[in-house]
């Protein structure tokens, strides 16, 4: 793992986190990004968290340096060995983090998880998140629509990345 960098699984948050998370992911420039951009009840937010014990094949969690909590960082669809779906968010009172957190999801992604491909899906009018892939080196392999919104699906190969 990337130096003075923690991940905190989400079905291990305290309840202070928990919130914490939820006000960030209900943040309107976090929010607008998001196939479910709609405010996010506390109920409907620990329901979630609590049907993550069960699930084998999704992570989510809270990236740490240190003290300062920098964002959320999620993968969907695992298939260990195989490949992994990345989610990302930053924590909306801080910028310029979206490389580190990339790191992270690389370095997670392919030395733990052990996949050999990670999915991207970003809507096309998200241009900072689309550099932010196409500069760590994801490629485009297919449009889809979600919410009457073009999405753009990006994939890297651990063949191309080293850290």
């Amino acid at each position: 793992m990337i130096d003075n960098i923690s991940l905190i699984n989400f079905t291990d948050l305290t309840m202070e986190e928990k919130l914490m998370v939820l006000s960030w992911r209900n943040d309107a420039s976090v929010k607008k990004w998001m196939y479910n951009n709609k405010e996010i009840l506390v109920e409907d937010h620990l329901s979630f968290i609590d049907t993550l014990k069960n699930k084998k094949n999704t992570l989510y969690f809270i990236v740490k340096e240190n003290e300062k909590y920098l964002g959320v960082i999620d993968f969907i669809d695992i298939e260990i060995g195989s490949f992994a779906t990345m989610g990302i968010y930053i924590n909306p009172k801080l910028k310029g983090l979206g490389s580190l957190l990339m790191k992270v999801i690389i370095d997670f992604s392919f030395h733990s998880l052990n996949v050999k491909k990670i999915y991207s899906e970003v809507f096309e009018d998200n241009r900072k998140a689309f550099m932010l892939y196409e500069e760590y080196g994801f490629k485009f392999f297919k449009n889809k629509i979600v919410n009457e919104k073009n999405v753009i699906c990006m994939e890297l190969e651990n063949e191309y990345w080293e850290i």
